[in-house]
């Protein structure tokens, strides 16, 4: 199939995807200008946020375009509106994920502990504590921003002027490091609660 590239905005989205496999930027241009709204909205109207909207609208046209010459594509506004709900579903879950995380790291007992599981919690406290600041620098600075200050991702990120992927890999990297420091403590008192509660 041969087209004429004068003016994309008149071809047929299967004229696009042709093209677009045929990597041609200026089809990937067009199909971007023709969906980039419509996407946005569904994107917005479940997280009513522009910063993520936008981010999980930018990931699927760079997936659209990476994965341009090995796409079998039926509807391109269905597969483009279905990886969109994917992603923010994604989103959605790995908040929540977070949530949990940040409420059971922030919230105190609400059980009346004897003095001897008080002092072993104190003691599980005290070892994170002391994991963090054995952590490496930057690693330690992105962990007190997120955990210590409640910073989100994106302006940790933007404050350190590294990508948000870098912060995530960075707490991901520190949370294994502690976890796997402060478990046997942490299966110790879980026991210890056993027996008490």
């Amino acid at each position: 199939m041969h087209f004429l590239l004068k003016n994309l905005s008149t071809y047929e989205t299967s004229e696009l995807l042709v093209l677009l496999k045929q990597d041609n930027s200026s089809a990937f241009t067009e199909i971007y200008d023709r969906y980039w709204h419509k996407l946005f909205t569904v994107a917005y109207n479940r997280l009513k946020e522009v910063e993520s909207s936008e981010d999980i609208v930018h990931d699927v046209f760079a997936s659209l375009w990476a994965n341009r010459q090995k796409m079998q594509i039926e509807s391109l506004e269905n597969y483009l509106a279905t990886s969109v709900k994917y992603m923010v579903l994604n989103r959605i879950k790995k908040k929540e994920r977070e949530r949990k995380y940040n409420n059971t790291f922030h919230t105190t007992p609400v059980v009346d502990f004897p003095v001897e599981t008080s002092l072993h919690y104190k003691r599980i406290l005290e070892k994170v504590r002391r994991e963090v600041e054995k952590l490496p620098e930057k690693c330690r600075l992105i962990f007190k921003y997120s955990r210590d200050e409640g910073k989100p991702v994106r302006q940790i990120a933007k404050e350190l002027n590294i990508s948000p992927k870098t912060v995530e890999n960075q707490l991901t990297k520190a949370l294994k490091q502690i976890k796997s420091s402060v478990k046997s403590l942490f299966i110790s008192l879980l026991l210890l609660l056993a027996l008490i509660l």
